[in-house]
């Protein structure tokens, strides 16, 4: 019906709009949905995160498994906190990298563990030291648990230090720790002055009678085989996530966070089960401890392979016994 033909007395109806109330309303319910649903995305992402950090455990116990298959013994935790790997020195006794370093070559990372060599495994040269800080300074994915941290730089304000790597105050971390045992012997070990003192015996002779009580699969200078997982390799730890204090993440002023990741034994690369795990809290600062950013448990890889999560309320009698690789104590799985 065109306009001119309505009859008279009709009247046209203007559309009605939103009142303020009922905009109010709408903008009420939109909130109150978003409120019920961003818990649950946020737990859906940190349930992603902790597969990925489960992951990230699985890849490197795989790596030390190879390297124990090959070599006939997990990685050595090196010669102490101011020695970094040498591509030159090979694996075990003469080389003064740790775990972390050792292991590159079976996380396909063959290219950074070359860095740090000059072909000559007697003497530390400016090539060789220059390589070394390049390494330093190369962050790893598989180190970090995405939950804490991403793989980057992070400052190191005091310098690392080191003596056969050029001296950085940037220097990639990370989150993932071995097992030293349930006995810490040492944890600020420095290490021999020189090469020609770290391939002598007169050093490691002074740490001899500690260094038999080191229980875990890797400390200083170690050569842990299977064989010697006389508790099974399902009941020992191989790596856990290490415990921080979140003001730390970034700092790099904390003593078991301040280094590079390539180093020897330190608290920076390994823990103990002298203490029971902790979630990362600011002002609990137990730099023996394994730990993580993830609420009610934390991750670990066993030495058969398998990730599981571990209670920061566990027995701590069983989680003592779970560092300790031949303890002759029965411990049951559903125990932890």
């Amino acid at each position: 019906m065109r306009v001119d033909d309505r009859r008279p007395g009709m009247k046209r109806r203007n559309p009605r709009g939103f009142t303020l109330v009922e905009l109010l309303v709408v903008i009420t319910i939109i909130g109150i949905l978003i409120s019920l649903l961003l818990p649950a995305v946020q737990s859906a992402r940190e349930a992603a995160r902790r597969l990925q950090c489960s992951n990230n455990l699985k890849q490197l116990g795989l790596a030390m498994l190879l390297h124990e298959q090959q070599q006939g013994y997990f990685p050595s935790g090196g010669w102490g906190h101011r020695w970094f790997g040498d591509a030159d020195r090979g694996f075990g006794l003469r080389q003064p990298g740790g775990w972390i370093y050792n292991i590159l070559p079976f996380i396909e990372q063959e290219a950074l563990h070359a860095l740090p060599g000059d072909g000559d495994p007697a003497t530390i040269t400016d090539e060789q030291k220059e390589g070394a800080k390049q390494m330093v300074m190369t962050p790893l994915s598989v180190m970090n648990c995405p939950s804490r941290r991403r793989a980057q730089l992070y400052s190191a304000p005091g310098g690392i230090q080191p003596l056969n790597s050029d001296d950085t105050t940037m220097a990639a971390r990370n989150d993932y720790a071995v097992n030293h045992g349930d006995w810490r012997w040492s944890g600020n070990l420095p290490g021999p002055s020189d090469m020609t003192e770290g391939d002598g015996t007169a050093f490691w002779a002074t740490t001899a009678a500690n260094r038999t009580k080191a229980t875990g699969i890797c400390h200083a200078i170690s050569q842990v085989a299977m064989a010697q997982i006389r508790d099974g390799s399902s009941n020992v730890f191989m790596i856990g996530e290490k415990s921080l204090e979140p003001k730390h993440y970034f700092s790099g002023t904390r003593a078991d966070d301040n280094r590079g990741m390539y180093q020897g034994e330190d608290y920076d690369t390994g823990r103990w089960t002298s203490v029971r795990p902790l979630q990362d809290t600011d002002g609990l600062e137990y730099r023996d401890s394994f730990g993580s950013s993830h609420s009610g448990a934390t991750n670990f890889v066993f030495c058969d392979g398998s990730v599981r999560t571990i209670s920061y309320s566990i027995d701590a009698d069983v989680y003592r016994i779970l560092g300790h690789r031949a303890s002759g104590e029965a411990v049951d799985a559903s125990q932890f």
